[in-house]
């Protein structure tokens, strides 16, 4: 063991460049799986409501994520009567810089 401390994301811990697009990217979808449970959509049907192909729901549905651009997601919750805003702020000297999700 190194000692060293993990954070609580395990994108971060692993170094990974995109770390941050990975961790928005799968907040994202994790909404987007929950609102098509919630309503019983097959993935035809949120095929068909988000413009998407079947095979990219299913990409999202089990998260692999690496050819699913933030803006696709974005445009895919809307599409299901989302709201999602984009807020940028000067960072704190609390906060670290990048990229996060509140959904």
């Amino acid at each position: 063991m190194t000692g060293k401390t993990g954070t609580l994301n395990v994108l971060y811990d692993l170094g990974l460049d995109d770390a941050a697009d990975l961790t928005a990217r799968a907040q994202l979808a994790i909404k987007l799986n929950d609102l098509i449970d919630k309503r019983g959509l097959t993935q035809a049907e949120v095929a068909a409501l988000t413009g998407m192909t079947q095979p990219k729901i299913s990409q999202i549905r089990h998260y692999k994520l690496r050819s699913i651009s933030l803006e696709r997601l974005m445009r895919a919750l809307v599409s299901l009567d989302q709201h999602v805003e984009i807020r940028v702020r000067k960072v704190r000297q609390s906060d670290a810089t990048g990229i996060s999700v509140a959904a």
